[in-house]
């Protein structure tokens, strides 16, 4: 299995919702970007750790970071591994014993980010996931699987009323493909 090395690059609002936030990953020579849906405590969280808020560290994620470091075993590494019903999914690895933990990726992004444990992205994943990353652009392009099924609620609704039928039929797709697999 194949990886690719991904960065921080920042977070942003979805436009018209106050609950949820995207989190902009991007390869290393900035030139594809994965964007990983994450709710509003979560990019409070990693807010709190882009600010170098003091209180951060006497917070759990840190507390468990410190504890795990203590252990001996220092090589570890972070993969997203799998997107399922508009939520990915990652693991952390433990390179030493070959232990693993399930997370979702975007706690697997905010441990990345104050402890410094790569983070990567399956290579196939990426590729299909993936979209060209643009500097400063005003909108950004998410697969559809990568939506949660309020989130494909709302989009199908909102393709409806602009009489955007080709997206809603797309949308409706998606749909009821997760409703057959629940």
């Amino acid at each position: 299995m194949g990886k690719v090395r991904l960065y921080f690059q920042g977070m942003s609002e979805i436009v018209g919702s106050t609950e949820m936030g995207l989190i902009v990953l991007v390869d290393n020579p900035a030139m594809r970007q994965l964007t990983i849906v994450c709710d509003k405590p979560m990019e409070y969280q990693i807010g709190l750790r882009l600010s170098k808020a003091p209180i951060t560290s006497k917070l759990l994620p840190e507390a468990l970071w410190q504890m795990l470091q203590m252990t001996g075993s220092h090589r570890y590494e972070l993969m997203i591994n799998d997107v399922t019903d508009g939520i990915y999914r990652a693991l952390l690895v433990n390179n030493d014993t070959l232990d693993v933990v399930s997370l979702r990726a975007s706690d697997a992004v905010l441990l990345a980010l104050f402890s410094g444990i790569p983070l990567y992205a399956d290579d196939i994943l990426m590729r299909n996931q993936s979209v060209p990353f643009t500097e400063k652009a005003t909108g950004m392009a998410i697969p559809v699987n990568a939506l949660s099924m309020d989130m494909l609620e709302k989009a199908l609704e909102k393709a409806v009323s602009e009489e955007n039928y080709e997206l809603a039929s797309h949308l409706r797709d998606e749909l009821n493909r997760r409703k057959k697999t629940e």
